[in-house]
């Protein structure tokens, strides 16, 4: 009698290791720690340094309209007002224009650098700072104006006393102002480029590339757990600034 032979699969001595889904070979040879930290770097700068000009503007700004009169001085509040909704590709494609070769500014050379950025940024910035920093002097009490008037001070005294008095909302002028700024995309976009080269070290490193506009790009290629790394660092830095300003507020109270 023929016997039927039935092959069985052969059965694990062990545990079978199963490899987690999640592609961290793609996000390590993607984004490498020094092209993370060149991304990070550029956007800092950027950032900080349009927001930083931004608030000597803004402030002096805000300053000159909470203590002057003068005709047409609404007209000035309110487009300063309508500026904090300004669309950022709208002032991308003006900055382009501006700075363009055949633009007035073009002999600068100022086109797809930082500095083209930190210009764009600025005039985003700009209405934000000011106009919260305007809210937070005219809210300040007359009565404060009036002592230090009569106690002998001058002009420039009594901005400082109002400034001082109002500290707190320049504070969220200013964070505002940077978050508007960090979270842009689509200006820095234009005028930027969006660029990263090959250093000599062989490694891809940002030259015009900010956390934002990076992610962009990684989205549009389908490296989503790159774009959500990306993210996180944003998140982390937004929170970062806000806590900072947090600490400020709570120093300035004591």
């Amino acid at each position: 009698m023929d016997t039927a032979v039935v092959s069985l699969p052969a059965l694990p001595l062990g545990p079978t290791l199963v490899p987690l889904p999640v592609p961290l070979q793609g996000l390590l040879s993607e984004f490498s720690l020094p092209y993370l930290f060149s991304v990070a770097r550029v956007t800092l700068e950027v950032s900080l340094t349009a927001v930083a000009i931004a608030t000597v503007l803004g402030v002096l700004t805000a300053l000159a309209l909470g203590f002057t009169e003068f005709p047409g001085k609404g007209v000035v509040e309110t487009v300063v007002n309508t500026g904090m909704g300004f669309p950022s590709v709208v002032v991308g494609l003006a900055v382009l224009l501006l700075l363009s070769n055949s633009g007035p500014l073009g002999t600068f050379e100022l086109l797809f650098t930082r500095r083209a950025m930190i210009v764009s940024q600025i005039v985003l910035a700009f209405p934000v700072i000011t106009s919260v920093s305007l809210s937070a002097i005219e809210g300040v009490d007359q009565s404060l104006r009036d002592a230090a008037f009569a106690a002998g001070g001058t002009r420039r005294d009594v901005q400082l006393t109002v400034v001082r008095e109002a500290r707190y909302g320049v504070i969220t002028a200013v964070l505002a102002g940077f978050g508007r700024a960090v979270s842009e995309v689509g200006s820095v976009l234009i005028v930027g480029g969006n660029i990263a080269i090959i250093n000599e070290a062989g490694q891809r490193e940002s030259l015009t590339r900010t956390l934002t506009t990076a992610i962009t790009i990684e989205a549009r290629k389908g490296q989503y757990e790159t774009g959500i790394a990306l993210g996180v660092i944003l998140l982390a830095l937004a929170l970062g600034v806000n806590a900072l300003g947090g600490y400020v507020k709570q120093r300035g109270e004591r």
